[in-house]
């Protein structure tokens, strides 16, 4: 381990590097006195060896160790000043993971001496504790530059508007009979062929994964026996989670994202930059608290001891700082070129685009992400919210970026609930919710429409509970959503009851053909195919376990087949998957307007009535599509949300043609209609009908 020559090395690349004949090793520290570089045994149970790293240019402290090999494992320790009041955490006692680790070795470990402080002293915090965190702390990895090679990332044929399947990179294919039993719950699991078959009869076309950068069990949840099982914990931005590994280790999520290429899927990584596993003043100090504090972390004005909690989650990055931005960019460049991924969900997006002044879609985070040659063209999607002073953002992201619509989601559910004013609602929502989005050359992809996300309830259990049932979590049932604009038909949870059993069925149905016939970016929450249930826990966050993995032996394979062919539709009918919204505005081609609302009676629709149930709407392409796109079909669709079924004027079809009726909720199997369908049609009580023209000859 004594074999090396030390040498100043160069700052300009952070991180530890290794180039043939030893290792670069660069870190940021503003505030910092000094940076030791500490290396390890190979199995990392023990220190052998204390480099002070020689030169600091700028805030970067760097140096280079000839003839130091792959695999060496290290950390570091800060020296600095301990003032907590002041901002200062510094505490060379504690073992920091390097930012920019790519690997980790070791688990974590709650134990105090990861800490700071002294847990048991007087304001705590403000204390200081000298047991060393070396024995309990992961130790990073010098990779080798092999396992990081570029991986191309292809051109799909994406227009952005097709199916995102939201999926737990574990809990997906935990309790998979069809994957192979070794891969269950791993990187290889999600694209083995099973999966792929699964997701290609489904017509997905990206995969959106929680959390795989390397992340922490809290330890409060670790004291109840519970574990961190969504990931919103991040420790390591450039480290993959290890707990989903295969038999082929970190070689198998390269393999997963080729494979999942090969089959025509986008891989999109759910990434939190927003705060990290080290919580607030009371969290231990792993990483950055350690290394530079001040700067990495946003403190409260006139008290520094305390952390800006815009997050939730006891503390929030401070991506302002220009080193703390270098380095989420950094980050995101090694997923985009190294591990192929195409594009990014950004947690708590709002926090991100804050400045001093509050949230600015034009501050540093997003015009960096924008002007970059690579990052600049991956698939960008922002959770548009957190819980600081004015975080709630909706529509008002750059035109770059798509959004998650919770105003989808809640209307969604409150339509076919029965609430009062939930038509107006739903028909601004079918059409991409262009009063939030349409501005500054946005396109109708830019609303991501949901009905369930991994953070709620599953759709079926939106049909199952009228309350949270998040007993698991230890927390007497306090945490999770309140409002989740449920029913539960009439029982709460299981029932053998046939009757509201099939009420439930359509429910779910009409709110999944809702979802495919409106303008936007679809997104299904794993298992909602199927009717996956979490027994009514709407905050899985913590459950490692059958209430948070998909079940699919009890999948409602019904379900299945129905979401397949709305899926098919969609794919077929250009109309209801278009890019620009749609105002109502005649179109040049034939003078029809783009889209034209009306009553059952075929009249236009009385909007103001506040209890409008029922709704029709013929859809077009766009008036604004330009002479070279293709014309695609007429699709007229009537909503009826009544207990009762009624007659529907149809609009008068082309010399030649008459309406077919493609998609119908009422029925269980879709695809074997053949009727032909003349002025009228019939609408069963509480469903959807979707109708398309075809031919004489052809229907």
């Amino acid at each position: 381990m004594r074999n090396f020559r030390l040498s100043s090395g160069s700052p300009h690349r952070l991180g530890a590097h290794h180039d043939g004949a030893g290792v670069n090793f660069a870190v940021f520290s503003e505030h910092a006195s000094k940076i030791e570089l500490c290396l390890f045994s190979s199995d990392g149970t023990r220190e052998e060896a204390r480099v002070v790293l020689p030169e600091r240019t700028g805030p970067v402290w760097h140096g280079y160790l000839e003839g130091l090999p792959v695999g060496t494992l290290y950390g570091y320790r800060a020296h600095g000043v301990y003032a907590p009041e002041r901002g200062h955490r510094f505490n060379a006692n504690k073992l920091l993971i390097d930012p920019y680790t790519r690997e980790a070795h070791g688990a974590w470990s709650n134990h105090p001496a990861t800490y700071g402080y002294d847990m048991g002293a007087p304001s705590a915090d403000l204390s200081f504790d000298s047991r060393d965190s070396a024995p309990h702390m992961p130790k990073s990895v010098v990779s080798d530059p092999a396992l990081f090679g570029t991986l191309r990332r292809p051109d799909l044929p994406n227009t952005g508007r097709d199916l995102i399947y939201e999926a737990h990179p574990k809990g997906l294919t935990q309790d998979n009979p069809d994957v192979p039993e070794r891969q269950r719950g791993t990187y290889e699991g999600l694209a083995s062929e099973p999966m792929l078959d699964h997701l290609n009869a489904l017509g997905v076309r990206a995969v959106e994964l929680l959390p795989v950068h390397s992340f922490v069990d809290d330890k409060f949840l670790v004291d109840r026996g519970l574990r961190n099982y969504w990931g919103y914990n991040s420790i390591g931005f450039f480290a993959t989670e290890p707990r989903y590994f295969g038999a082929t280790g970190l070689t198998g999520f390269r393999t997963m994202v080729e494979r999942f290429h090969e089959a025509g899927m986008e891989v999109i990584l759910d990434v939190v930059y927003n705060h990290t596993a080290e919580g607030d003043q009371r969290g231990p100090t792993l990483c950055f608290r350690g290394l530079d504090n001040a700067s990495y972390y946003r403190l409260t004005a006139g008290q520094p001891r305390y952390y800006v909690n815009d997050t939730g989650c006891g503390n929030t990055m401070n991506v302002s700082h220009p080193y703390v931005l270098r380095m989420v960019l950094d980050s995101l460049r090694f997923w985009a070129e190294c591990m192929g991924i195409d594009g990014f969900r950004f947690d708590l997006a709002t926090t991100l685009g804050r400045e001093d002044h509050g949230f600015d879609q034009n501050g540093s985070f997003f015009d960096a992400l924008r002007q970059d040659p690579l990052l600049s063209g991956v698939r960008m999607i922002a959770e548009p919210w957190d819980i600081g002073a004015g975080g709630y953002r909706l529509g008002e992201f750059p035109p770059e970026f798509s959004e998650w619509n919770d105003s989808y989601r809640d209307t969604v559910r409150r339509y076919w609930r029965g609430d009062a004013h939930s038509a107006q609602e739903l028909g601004a929502r079918l059409l991409g919710s262009a009063e939030k989005f349409d501005r500054a050359g946005r396109r109708s992809w830019s609303s991501v429409n949901f009905l369930a996300s991994h953070d709620g309830f599953t759709l079926a259990d939106v049909t199952r509970y009228s309350k949270r049932h998040n007993e698991a979590n230890t927390e007497n049932n306090r945490d999770g959503h309140h409002s989740n604009f449920s029913d539960n038909c009439g029982v709460e949870g299981e029932t053998d009851d046939k009757a509201i059993r099939a009420v439930r069925a359509r429910r779910q149905r009409n709110m999944l053909a809702t979802l495919f016939l409106s303008q936007g970016t679809p997104m299904l929450l794993a298992g909602d195919e199927f009717s996956n249930s979490q027994s009514g826990n709407n905050n899985a966050y913590c459950q490692d376990n059958e209430i948070g993995w998909v079940n699919w032996d009890r999948a409602d394979t019904e379900m299945l087949s129905f979401v397949k062919s709305l899926s098919a539709f969609r794919q077929d009918h250009l109309c209801v998957r278009q890019s620009r919204f749609l105002h109502g505005e005649k179109r040049a081609r034939d003078g029809h307007a783009d889209v034209y609302w009306t009553d059952f009676e075929g009249q236009p629709l009385e909007w103001r009535d506040p209890g409008l149930a029922n709704l029709c709407l013929t859809l077009r392409c766009s008036a604004e599509a330009p002479e070279y796109e293709p014309d695609g079909d007429v699709v007229f669709i009537a909503f009826n949300r009544g207990t009762k079924p009624g007659r529907v004027i149809l609009p008068k079809p082309p010399e030649g043609q008459y309406w077919v009726r493609a998609i119908d909720t009422n029925q269980t199997e879709q695809g074997a209609f053949c009727e032909l369908e003349t002025e009228n049609a019939m609408v069963a009580g509480q469903s959807v009908v979707a109708f398309v023209l075809k031919s004489g000859a052809d229907a």
